[in-house]
C-alpha cells in the first residue's frame, strides 16, 4: 500500500455534537457498510454507548474512497466527547495526522471542543472545521462560523457546511481530508508500531490496536513490547471495517490490529512501542506514548449478596481487561463485608462501569460515598485541585460565579467572545462528588458545559464525618467534610437518614459525629405491637405485667439487635450525595 493514498484522522467535538451520526454518513458514502446493514451510531458497537446516544470508547474504521481516479484508504478513529473520556481523545490524536472539529450550529462552540481543539494543535495535526445540523431549525450557522475565527482563527472559506443527518455537505468535507491531511510519516527500517488500544478476547488473547510508523508486521513475526518488554508471537493481523478484516501484512503507514495469544493485558501497555524482537533494538527509541490515566473518584464496591463476592472479583476482571483506566483492590466494611476500592475517571466513568456489570455480567453491585483521591503528607491531608472551564451564555456569568465561589471556586480568568463567556476557576476536584455539575446546568437553564484539568495538589481542611446507629458505625456513610462546613453536613446526613430508613420494632437512634464530638442526633421511634389486642378483658394487674414484659423485650433488643440499613435506602443516601 502507498503511503501518498493513506488518511488517518479523527473527528473531535463537544459531546451529542453530531460525530457519530457523520461517521455513520462516512461509512454510507464509501460503501463501507451497505445501507441495508447500516444502523444509526454503527461505530458504537457497546450497548450503552447506544443506549446513552454518547460514545464512550474510541472505534477505528477503514474506508475506501474514489477521488480523482485514485482509491485513498481513509482511517477514521471515532472518539469520545465527555470530559470523562478525555484520555480516549489523546490517545486517538497520537495516531492521526488530521481531525475534522465538528460544531453543532444549534449550540456553538462549547467546553469540550475548546479542550479537543487545543489537544489536536498539541499534536500538530491539521484541523478542518465543519458546522453540523445545518438542517435544523434552530440552527444559527453565521453565529457559529464567527465563534470559529474569533476563538480559533477559521477563515469563513475553510469551515465546511454539512448535516450529519441528511448527509449534505458530507462529501465535501471527506474530500477535505483527502486534500488537506497529509499522509502519514514513514520511518526507514523495520518495525516501529504505536499500541493506542487494547482489548481481551477471550478466545484469542489481546488484540492490540497499532498504528505502523515502519517496517510491517505479518502472522508467524514474534514480536516485543519495547518498554515492558513482553515478547509475543503474531497469530493474525488486520484492519477495522469496522469489525476485525484479516490480512496477510501489515505495511507503514497503516492503522490496524494485531492478535498476540497473550493471556494478561497487563502485559502490554497503551502507548508502548512494537518492534520485531529478534533485531538488535538498543538504538531504538519508543514513541512518547500517553500519559497513564488516574483514577480521580473512588468508590466502595460490595455484592448485594455475599455470595456473589467472587462473581463481582471476576467481573471487575473482565472489565479491567477492557478499561485500562479501571482499577481495584480489596476492601472489607464491617456493615458490608469484603468488597473491593474501585477507581474511576469519574462519576459518568462509575456510572457506566456499574450499568455494565449488571448488563453485560450479571452483578448489580452496591456503591458507598465517593471519595476523590486525597493524599497524607506528614499530617497533612491533601487534595486534587481543578483547572475548571466553563463555557456559558454571557447572562448566565453571574450565577456561574455563584454556584463555583460556593463551591470554593477562585476565578482565574474570564473572556468574552459575541455572546458568550468562558470562564476558568481554580477549585477542589471534590466539587464535583458535591453536585458541580447539576448545579452548573440548574443556575445556566442547561446551557453551562464544562472541561476540566487537574493542576495538582493543594492542603485541604477536612475532618471525617461518622455516622452511628445505636451505637454501631455505618461505615460505609463515613466521608470527608470541610471542617466549616461539618455542622451543616451532619445535621444534612442525619435528617435524610431519618426520612429514609424504616421503622423497626426496636428505637433507632441515629448519631453523626467528628471525632467523639457527636453534632447531630435523630431518633425514630419503634413499632407498637398491641400485646393486648387478644385481651377482651381480665384485671388491670394483668395488662400491666404484658405491658412491662413489653418494655423490657424492647430494651434487649436495641442492644443485641444488629443495625440493617435496606439497601435501597443506602442506594438513596448514596445517591442523594452527588
Amino acid at each position: 500500500m502507498q503511503k501518498d493514498n493513506i488518511r488517518n484522522f479523527a473527528i473531535i467535538a463537544h459531546v451529542d455534537h453530531g460525530k457519530s451520526t457523520l461517521a455513520d454518513r462516512f461509512l454510507e458514502i464509501t460503501k463501507t457498510i451497505s445501507k441495508d446493514k447500516l444502523r444509526e451510531q454503527f461505530l458504537d458497537q457497546n450497548p450503552i454507548s447506544r443506549e446513552r446516544g454518547i460514545t464512550i470508547k474510541l472505534a477505528p474504521v477503514r474506508m475506501e474512497f474514489n477521488y480523482i481516479e485514485k482509491v485513498y484508504t481513509l482511517n477514521l478513529i471515532d472518539t469520545p466527547g465527555h470530559m470523562d473520556f478525555t484520555y480516549e481523545v489523546s490517545r486517538t490524536l497520537a495516531a492521526c495526522e488530521g481531525a475534522i472539529l465538528l460544531v453543532d450550529a444549534t449550540k456553538g462552540v462549547q467546553a469540550q471542543t475548546l479542550a479537543h481543539f487545543n489537544s489536536a494543535k498539541t499534536e500538530n495535526l491539521t484541523i478542518i472545521p465543519a458546522i453540523n445540523k445545518i438542517d435544523s431549525n434552530f440552527a444559527n450557522v453565521n453565529q457559529t462560523e464567527k465563534q470559529l475565527g474569533e476563538m480559533f482563527g477559521f477563515r469563513k472559506e475553510e469551515i465546511i457546511h454539512v448535516s450529519a443527518k441528511t448527509g449534505e455537505g458530507v462529501e465535501q468535507l471527506l474530500q477535505s481530508v483527502i486534500k488537506k491531511v497529509p499522509p502519514p510519516n514513514i520511518y526507514e527500517g523495520s518495525l516501529s508500531a504505536l499500541i493506542f488500544d487494547a482489548v481481551y478476547d477471550e478466545h484469542r488473547g489481546v488484540i492490540i490496536f497499532v498504528k505502523l510508523a515502519g517496517g510491517s508486521v505479518k502472522k508467524g513475526d514474534k514480536i516485543e513490547f519495547l518498554q515492558e518488554k513482553t515478547v509475543s508471537d503474531v497469530l493474525e493481523v488486520g484492519f477495522f471495517a469496522p469489525g476485525l478484516i484479516k490480512k496477510e501484512e501489515l505495511t507503514a503507514g497503516e492503522i490496524g490490529y494485531i492478535v498476540t495469544g497473550l493471556k494478561d493485558i497487563k502485559r502490554t501497555r497503551i502507548g508502548d512501542t512494537v518492534i520485531l524482537s529478534n533485531l538488535n533494538n538498543l538504538n531504538l527509541k519508543p514513541f512518547a506514548g500517553y500519559n497513564v490515566p488516574k483514577p480521580m473518584i473512588f468508590f466502595g464496591m460490595y455484592p448485594k449478596s455475599s455470595n456473589d463476592y467472587i462473581h463481582l472479583r471476576e467481573a471487575l476482571n473482565k472489565l479491567s481487561l477492557n478499561d485500562s483506566s479501571l482499577t481495584f483492590s480489596n476492601e472489607h466494611s464491617a456493615f458490608l463485608g469484603n468488597g473491593f476500592r474501585v477507581g474511576f475517571l469519574g462519576l459518568l466513568h462509575a456510572e457506566i462501569v456499574k450499568q455494565r456489570l449488571t448488563q453485560e455480567l450479571g452483578v448489580e453491585p452496591i456503591l458507598t460515598m465517593p471519595q476523590v483521591d486525597y493524599k497524607q503528607q506528614n499530617e497533612q491531608l491533601l487534595e486534587p485541585y481543578m483547572e475548571l472551564s466553563v463555557f456559558v451564555p454571557a447572562n448566565y456569568v453571574g450565577a456561574v460565579m455563584t454556584v463555583a465561589q460556593a463551591g470554593r471556586g477562585r476565578v482565574i480568568d474570564i473572556q468574552y467572545h459575541e455572546l458568550n463567556a468562558i470562564l476558568k476557576f481554580e477549585m477542589p476536584y471534590a466539587s464535583f462528588i458535591r453536585g458541580l455539575s447539576s448545579k452548573l446546568k440548574s443556575a445556566t437553564s442547561g446551557y453551562a458545559s464544562i472541561d476540566y484539568k487537574i493542576v495538582g495538589y493543594k492542603n485541604a481542611d477536612l475532618e471525617k464525618l461518622e455516622v452511628l446507629i445505636n451505637g454501631n458505625v455505618i461505615d460505609v456513610l463515613t466521608e470527608m467534610v470541610y471542617v466549616d462546613e461539618k455542622i451543616h453536613a451532619a445535621n444534612e446526613k442525619a435528617r435524610r437518614l431519618k426520612d429514609t430508613l424504616d421503622k423497626q420494632q426496636f428505637r433507632q437512634i441515629i448519631q453523626v459525629k467528628v471525632g467523639s464530638q457527636i453534632l447531630a442526633r435523630e431518633e425514630i421511634s419503634p413499632f407498637r405491637k398491641d400485646v393486648l389486642a387478644k385481651m377482651s378483658g381480665g384485671d388491670r394487674t394483668r395488662k400491666d405485667k404484658l405491658l412491662e414484659a413489653q418494655k423490657k423485650g424492647k430494651h434487649k433488643l436495641v442492644s443485641i439487635s444488629k443495625v440493617q440499613i435496606p439497601q435501597n435506602s443506602l442506594v438513596d443516601l448514596i445517591k442523594g450525595n452527588f
